[in-house]
């Protein structure tokens, strides 16, 4: 195989030098052991075994390899990986070195710990590589009080409904200018980051209240708040499910973070009432970096700021809580309500700190804690609301914390009115289901309501709002609102927000039997009937395919990709959303449409470490690469 490259200026040049028969000539100044390194197979080797076997072989292999990296340090670490990107055309090289120095560093960690072979390099694997299956659950039997009295959801009571508003992924962008590039090669634009993305140099101007290839500016929050002003006056309180920081995630910072997670607070201070939020995975810095309280205090600045943020409206006792792992519980002050706000970045994939020689079971002890607050709301007689950033079903989501959190779920299902959460950018739902074989309406319990994103980079701009029982908080309906960037007088005259559809006027006449009582519970067993809907009407699915992106993109999907769509909807439990690993998922999908790249959580470190079994050659520029470094290769 021919060889040219030079590798990094810190290694020192060693450039591949081609002989008159076309083969690789090896350069002066190497050592025995880098010579061997420079003209062995290994990459070659590797590439076909995963290419053409389903084992875990090929990745130990590289994992192996890569821990040998890893045990010289983090520069040389940070270095390679960062190389790896920009020669594999992963990003632009800013983005490749901004994003691989911040995240790189816990990763290294992590390498070095890891046992080959153990249940931490299987999940390395899955989630980096796309090799390997889900490692099996460690089976873990929650301790949780037994219901001795069997309790039952309460029915409706029939009184007048509340409303509560939901929003999601606001992604606002301090950054964004006016005028500016919107067609670029990074994860967002609408910035000047070159001369020639500047206002006035550039044939695809940004306009004033956001572009679909951008995160949102702050002219497009404000719309939003002015909007929820207007259409939801009399709105009893709000919840938002996370994520205030834009998409810039190669050049974050503790500063940066923090003024915007105060200003947008502040924002919504000023516009709402009561705001219940949480912790998105974007709020962090490094992105997705949420350090458990066994491993080390690092995550202690984003935890103190959020409490401080969220006390206003939580009170001292339910912020102190907030700043030891993130979560809080906390009682609605005008009713029989507790609202419970987990930190679910402690069970995501993308959160590189999990990543631990041991896996945690309970990182930061959120589980047991769990369980003690909706003890305590059910012998309080309390209805609850279960709000965080990730779904419990996400296929980021880790198995086994999605396992023991559906545990608790099951087992309180008389206690939780629902759930609410956001991260995906899209508007669908989840549905819990009772342990009993099989789901069906009879055994479905709770609905987790996956709220829509205001960034526009997946679909239009859009909120919720619930109509809801103001004694037993059941939602009876949910109200999607969006702003229609299609309009043509969007960008002149601004948004207009207006009601996109309503679940129980769309979805209510088709079910059997219908539900169309506006004083009528959208149950669980209500949403399964949904799905079973989808299952024998194409058009009602394509319409639910539209609305995900709140008629921005109409996807094709039949066959296998409608039952795959269906089965997540029921899957709030992430070990049954139908999710297969695929090889080098992480970096197909970074190469797909920019709207795609964050509703799957894959990370520009994910995608590098992919592109390895992805794409061909990238294997052999890691090689050529470690020959400066002198790591064994391994495989």
């Amino acid at each position: 195989m021919r060889l040219s490259t030079t590798l990094l200026p810190c290694l020192g040049v060693i450039s591949a030098v081609i002989g008159t028969n076309g083969q690789a000539v090896v350069p002066q100044g190497l050592n025995e052991n880098q010579k061997t390194l420079y003209t062995n197979d290994w990459a070659d080797r590797i590439w076909k075994q995963i290419q053409t076997v389903s084992s875990c072989s090929g990745c130990q292999g590289l994992l192996l390899t890569f821990k040998s990296l890893a045990n010289l340090g983090d520069r040389h670490f940070i270095n390679t990986l960062q190389d790896v990107c920009k020669k594999s055309k992963v990003e632009d090289a800013d983005v490749c070195d901004g994003t691989i120095e911040l995240q790189g560093p816990i990763i290294a960690e992590a390498l070095r710990n890891v046992g080959i072979g153990s249940k931490t390099s299987q999940h390395f694997c899955v989630t980096f590589l796309g090799l390997c299956h889900y490692p099996a659950i460690d089976e873990w039997e929650v301790p949780v009080p037994p219901d001795h009295l069997h309790r039952k959801r309460p029915v409706s009571s029939g009184r007048d409904p509340i409303k509560v508003v939901h929003y999601s992924d606001i992604h606002v962008d301090q950054l964004y200018t006016e005028g500016s590039n919107s067609e670029c090669n990074k994860p967002i634009c609408c910035r000047p980051f070159t001369e020639n993305d500047e206002p006035e140099r550039t044939v695809s101007p940004a306009g004033p209240y956001g572009e679909h290839t951008c995160d949102s500016p702050a002219s497009l929050e404000h719309s939003m708040y002015e909007a929820i002003k207007k259409l939801v006056p009399d709105a009893a309180f709000t919840i938002f499910t996370g994520d205030i920081i834009d998409h810039s995630i190669w050049n974050t910072s503790w500063d940066y973070n923090e003024h915007q997670i105060i200003r947008s607070y502040e924002h919504m201070d000023r516009h709402l009432g009561i705001v219940y939020g949480t912790a998105g995975n974007h709020e962090s810095h490094p992105t997705n970096a949420y350090q458990p309280s066994s491993v080390g205090d690092a995550s202690s600045w984003i935890y103190d700021l959020l409490a401080g943020t969220w006390s206003r409206w939580i009170g001292h006792e339910s912020a102190s809580t907030a700043a030891r792992f993130g979560a809080y519980s906390t009682k609605y002050p005008h009713g029989n309500l507790r609202v419970i706000s987990l930190n679910t970045n402690l069970f995501y994939r993308g959160n590189f700190w999990l990543f631990q020689r041991k896996m945690l079971r309970d990182p930061s002890g959120q589980i047991d804690w769990l369980v003690e607050e909706l003890h305590a709301a059910e012998k309080a007689g309390e209805r609850v609301y279960i709000i965080g950033h990730m779904p419990l079903g996400d296929r980021n989501a880790f198995h086994d914390q999605s396992n023991y959190l559906n545990q608790v779920v099951n087992r309180y299902s008389a206690t939780i009115a629902a759930m609410f959460f956001g991260h995906t950018h899209r508007d669908h739902f989840q549905i819990t289901y009772s342990d009993a074989p099989g789901k069906t309406f009879n055994n479905a319990l709770i609905t987790s309501y996956v709220g829509p994103s205001l960034t526009p980079m997946s679909g239009m701009p859009s909120f919720r709002v619930y109509n809801v029982d103001p004694v037993t908080f059941a939602v009876l309906d949910a109200t999607t609102y969006s702003a229609d960037m299609t309009s043509p007088t969007y960008q002149t005259q601004g948004p207009v927000w207006e009601k996109y559809y309503s679940a129980k006027e769309t979805y209510g006449p088709l079910t059997n039997p219908p539900l169309i009582d506006d004083t009528a519970e959208l149950t669980a067993s209500f949403w399964h009937n949904v799905t079973e809907v989808f299952e024998k009407n194409q058009t009602a699915f394509d319409e639910y395919m539209l609305r995900l992106s709140r008629g921005w993109v109409q996807p094709e999907c039949t066959g296998e990709c409608r039952s795959s769509q269906i089965c997540m909807l029921r899957a709030a439990r992430s070990q049954d959303g139908c999710d297969v690993p695929t090889l080098g998922f992480s970096y197909h999908t970074r190469m797909q449409n920019v709207a795609e790249r964050d509703e799957c959580g894959i990370s520009v470190l994910q995608a590098t470490f992919s592109a390895l079994v992805a794409k061909e050659g990238a294997l052999k520029i890691l090689q050529e690469i470690l020959v400066g470094l002198d790591v064994k290769l391994h495989g």
